[in-house]
């Protein structure tokens, strides 16, 4: 591992001005940054231990019905907060469906919207990676990418973006607060991560020495409650990234969809929202053909980035299952097997 300045800084100004500096890098839990550098994958000069930096482990409930969740808040803490998993709960299936357990007792929120890629060749130093040094090719084009993306893609870049958490959340309109040099603004989550282009190195929107301090969700995301669901299709049921998941929620009123959102994960390099299909479902009965004609609206831009033309499919039915059961209403207990298609629906009270 190279070697490296470490500094623990006890103000957010103070912890900006040390991130600023060209190599540095945040570090909060390290579920994923000490293994890049474990790897050779990533070597910053300075890590900026962010920790114990004051008032970022708090779930605050708004005077507006919104809800604001510290950076550092745990995302164990997070997914059994009972309030939180009444009001959000696609996020906390989605939450409890990531990882091990030890590993969601100590990975941040903040960490998990910004974690990297699982691409195989990402992670081989012996690999082309654009991502990884810009300019060295991309091994995965003609390697094995049955995993890999089939939208948003471009030639210089086919990884996926990895985080469970990130889908629910875009598609319930959350959005980050981010600290600066210039001081903080307001990013929607859907903005927060770019498509590859030419610059699959470029990964969010954050300038050097950015800090998220913060998520938000809106008010109106608690209205869609009643019927909402994350489910996700993955090799093992067990600690395993999504070959596609999918968030879904709807208002439903008097049997007429008021209002639905849709989001899916391992088809993209960031988290993808499905805006064509929301617009198909609304005003419409909750029926499977309805649901079919969004999910196809959905893919529409879709194409393969190599041998994995079965995700476009897998990814239109794993759509039309979320939104079946999203239509049959949230389960009162969250699925022993959280996401899982094959999980029955015992499992932990959402209250408990």
């Amino acid at each position: 591992m190279k070697t490296f300045d470490y500094v623990r800084p006890a103000t957010i100004s103070d912890a900006i001005a040390a991130a600023a500096e060209p190599g540095a890098a945040y570090l909060a839990a390290g579920t994923n940054l000490l293994d890049l550098m474990k790897g050779g994958i990533t070597g910053p000069s300075r890590l900026v231990d962010v920790m114990r930096l004051p008032g970022l482990d708090r779930i605050e409930r708004l005077p507006d019905g919104g809800v604001r969740i510290g950076a550092l808040v745990r995302n164990a803490d997070l997914a059994h907060d009972p309030d939180f998993a009444r009001s959000y709960p696609a996020i906390a299936e989605a939450l409890l469906s990531g990882a091990s357990a030890q590993l969601r007792n100590a990975a941040t929120v903040g960490g998990n919207l910004l974690q990297r890629t699982r691409c195989g060749y990402f992670y081989d130093p012996a690999s082309a990676c654009n991502k990884r040094q810009p300019g060295a090719g991309c091994d995965a084009r003609d390697g094995e990418n049955r995993l890999h993306a089939v939208l948003g893609w471009s030639e210089a870049c086919i990884a996926t973006h990895p985080s469970d958490f990130c889908v629910p959340l875009v598609a319930l309109d959350a959005f980050v607060e981010i600290e600066g040099r210039n001081g903080r603004r307001k990013v929607a989550l859907e903005d927060l991560h770019r498509l590859p282009g030419n610059t699959p190195e470029r990964e969010s929107v954050l300038e050097p020495g950015d800090l998220i301090v913060a998520l938000r969700l809106p008010s109106e995301a608690r209205t869609l409650s009643a019927h909402a669901r994350y489910l996700k299709v993955r090799e093992r049921t067990s600690y395993a990234f999504a070959i596609v998941s999918a968030a879904a929620a709807m208002r439903i009123e008097h049997g007429t969809i008021r209002d639905a959102r849709i989001a899916l994960g391992g088809v993209a390099p960031k988290p993808w929202r499905a805006h064509a299909a929301e617009k198909i479902l609304a005003g419409c009965h909750p029926d499977p053909a309805t649901f079919r004609r969004a999910a196809e609206a959905a893919l529409a831009d879709a194409k393969p980035s190599g041998d994995n033309r079965f995700k476009i499919e897998l990814a239109q039915r794993i759509i039309v299952r979320a939104l079946t059961l999203a239509a049959a209403g949230t389960p009162q207990r969250i699925p022993a097997l959280p996401a899982s298609p094959f999980s029955s629906v015992s499992g932990a009270l959402h209250d408990a």
